[in-house]
């Protein structure tokens, strides 16, 4: 068996882009992966445009070879871009091997440790106490709709021009106190702040929480400096879950050997596919650390991701953005025509060979795609800050 073709298709699907990318082999196998790299697709696009010419002719079931072959066989290894495009080759790679053995994917990672995958639920109302009422509304509703497991999004969080750390936090911690008398002690309550703050600004929101408010704390900082994490982990008992924005092992390392994070967001399309999270996932285990996989994009992300997490040991919750409240859109049937079916607040994994994804092809490349950049926010004072 040979790669006859690789091609990264993107389209808009719901709100957002999705960059996937097509494997074909010479027998007529198609595999298909999808990029993490949101809003800097082209830059991915350009990276698999790069492979595409010494990957035709070789043997698509040496995934473990390509891997390497694609990270090193240039001096400037790595790299966020590098390894978005990796995570999608090697995820089509993954794709085709299943549908050429005829199992799913989730054999050719170890089997099955699970029956299904459970996922918590992502609340989209801001954690503030303007919004308090609505907050308790949406909440209320997925725990009874069966969710047991929240995350929820900080004040100010949606803002698209000013973003004022220390407005946030006050207004945040006072909401989520307030929330956690409403749920009870029962609901496994988490927040994202998607790093948009600093050191201090993360502690000084932390110990204004009472000790059993929240049970997780998601990418308060900004993950460049492991450092700045074991400083902050020595201010709060708040478990973290960190590692969706980690493109390698060797950015993973710190926070696992260190004890930085609890949780481990793993993003399978972004830290260099099945490969590399594999290897992450089994580091973490010898750590009792649980991944807890980030999943925020379309079908083949969702299908890889519960592939992957169905073969753990050490399998915390899956992100998912297919519940009740969600609004991306993402998962259009009209263009996954077959695709990994959320029931209640969990996944089945389908028992068919690779992924158990099918993409409209004809109908995907019409989806144009949209000019999107994540928003550039400030703080009052103009400065620049984290989105």
């Amino acid at each position: 068996m040979k790669i006859e073709s690789v091609e990264a298709l993107l389209g808009c699907v719901g709100k957002r882009n999705q960059l996937l990318v097509k494997v074909v082999t010479e027998c007529g196998i198609v595999g298909w992966g999808e990029s993490g790299l949101s809003n800097r697709e082209h830059a991915v696009i350009g990276a698999i445009q790069h492979f595409a010419g010494f990957l035709k002719g070789q043997d698509p079931r040496k995934i473990g070879r390509i891997w390497q072959e694609l990270y090193r066989s240039h001096y400037f290894e790595g790299g966020r871009v590098i390894t978005a495009a990796i995570s999608a080759i090697d995820i089509a790679l993954y794709d085709i091997l299943g549908k050429s053995l005829q199992v799913p994917v989730y054999q050719l990672l170890g089997g099955k440790q699970r029956e299904h995958i459970a996922c918590f639920a992502c609340c989209y109302t801001e954690a503030d106490p303007d919004k308090f009422d609505d907050l308790v509304k949406e909440a209320k509703a997925l725990i009874a709709l069966g969710w047991t497991t929240i995350r929820v999004i900080p004040s100010r969080f949606d803002d698209p021009v000013i973003f004022e750390p220390q407005e946030s936090i006050t207004r945040t911690a006072r909401c989520l106190n307030e929330l956690r008398k409403v749920l009870g002690p029962d609901i496994t309550l988490g927040i994202d702040y998607h790093h948009r703050l600093s050191v201090a600004e993360a502690a000084s929101f932390c110990q204004r929480l009472k000790p059993d408010t929240l049970d997780f704390i998601e990418e308060p900082i900004r993950h460049e400096s492991p450092d700045a994490y074991k400083t902050l982990r020595t201010l709060t008992h708040i478990p973290f879950a960190i590692g969706e924005e980690f493109s390698s092992k060797w950015a993973a390392k710190p926070y696992i050997e260190q004890g930085l994070t609890q949780y481990l967001r793993v993003d399978v399309c972004n830290i260099g596919g099945l490969t590399e999270a594999m290897k992450v996932a089994g580091w973490a285990e010898a750590h009792y650390i649980d991944v807890m996989p980030h999943n925020p994009l379309g079908p083949v992300c969702t299908a890889a991701t519960n592939h992957f997490a169905a073969a753990l040991p050490n399998l915390g919750l899956m992100e998912t953005h297919q519940g009740p409240f969600s609004e991306f859109g993402a998962h259009d049937p009209l263009l996954f025509p077959k695709q990994h079916v959320l029931t209640g607040n969990k996944f089945a994994i389908p028992e068919v060979p690779g992924l158990g994804v099918e993409v409209n092809e004809a109908a995907f490349r019409l989806a144009t795609p949209v000019e999107t950049e994540a928003p550039h926010l400030s703080k009052r004072d103009g400065s620049h800050t984290n989105w």
